[in-house]
């Protein structure tokens, strides 16, 4: 009967020695200097596992993020400098499209309807998710807390484009849901997509109707770790709830409330789909933002060096105002 490949490892016979196993075997084959090499190159790699396992965990993450966002940021900085029509290849031109910026009939407008847009939605759906979740949580914590809160949450994880589009046959001047409802009381039709100064504040209001159920999460686990002490002794000294309010609640949400509005203002300049699926940036120039404006001339007009340039000034603005709103916050107590 042929031996097998354990007993042919373990079995022995020179210098006496019987059954070593594997690793013994490989030992002695191996020179003993490359083996205390090797020895120390393993307790070398193991000590330095040890010491920096931190960073391994974070080191898969922070690839990812150099290869999905740091070279592509790189990438639109050097387009940015060259005239480029994916067509044709890269063509240095220096400062030549952020010149043209300012000649462009489209960009001063579409900073204009972003500023605008920013300033519209970020304050609203910050106050109004705060108020709601400062009430589901004093006095709605039962059923219909859960409800309202399932019921607001549902067009966060809901498609932009689907909103846009039911919104945008809702907001109909012939057969819309808002304008028949309207005419029910003896208001006349309101074309809320086709005015030029109705346009801008109707999308508005659907971002708000959007944002607010995800930020009102994010409030209300906030409010849970508000200690309940502090508005037992405020109603002890004779607080009103609007006081307990004013005077508890929002301090305590301080550093939430930097979140929501970092996250808001980021989001808000960023405005594509729903201003695209809505209205297309009209009429006219009425609704075109910075980023709509990046996408007719990059993917409509080929111009990829001047969308770059866009683009790299839309993320300077965003950066600058981050860092704006950090330094406001922290000069308040906020860190």
């Amino acid at each position: 009967m042929r031996p097998t490949m354990r007993t042919t490892r373990c079995h022995r016979t020179s210098k006496g020695r019987k059954n070593l196993g594997v690793a013994e075997t490989f030992a002695e084959n191996v020179p003993r200097h490359l083996f205390r090499k090797g020895i120390i190159r393993l307790k070398a790699i193991s000590e330095f596992i040890k010491k920096n396992n931190g960073f391994l965990y974070v080191l898969p993450s922070f690839l990812l993020l150099v290869l999905f966002s740091l070279l592509p940021l790189c990438m639109t900085g050097y387009f940015s400098f060259t005239e480029y029509s994916v067509l044709k290849p890269p063509v240095w031109i220096g400062l030549d499209n952020y010149k043209s910026m300012a000649g462009d009939p489209f960009f001063r407008p579409a900073i204009r309807n972003t500023v605008i847009y920013t300033l519209v939605t970020v304050p609203v759906q910050t106050v109004l998710s705060l108020v709601i979740a400062n009430l589901l949580a004093s006095r709605f914590r039962g059923r219909v807390g859960n409800f309202f809160k399932s019921a607001l949450f549902i067009p966060v994880i809901s498609s932009m484009v689907l909103v846009g589009t039911v919104w945008k046959f809702m907001l109909a001047t012939e057969g819309g849901i808002i304008n028949n409802i309207l005419g029910l009381v003896g208001i006349g039709k309101v074309n809320w997509l086709g005015r030029y100064n109705l346009a801008l504040i109707s999308v508005s209001i659907v971002a708000i109707w959007k944002n607010v159920g995800y930020f009102l999460v994010i409030y209300y686990a906030g409010l849970m770790d508000v200690p309940k002490s502090l508005y037992e002794a405020a109603k002890v000294d004779g607080a009103s709830p609007l006081q307990q309010f004013l005077y508890i609640t929002v301090p305590a949400l301080k550093l939430i409330t930097y979140l929501v509005i970092t996250l808001g203002t980021i989001w808000s300049f960023q405005v594509f789909d729903l201003v695209y699926t809505m209205t297309g940036g009209g009429p006219g120039t009425a609704t075109i933002t910075m980023v709509m404006s990046i996408y007719q001339s990059g993917f409509k007009q080929y111009k990829m060096g001047y969308a770059s340039a866009m683009a790299f000034v839309l993320f300077l603005i965003v950066i600058i105002i981050s860092i704006l709103q950090k330094k406001v916050f922290s000069g308040k107590g906020g860190e």
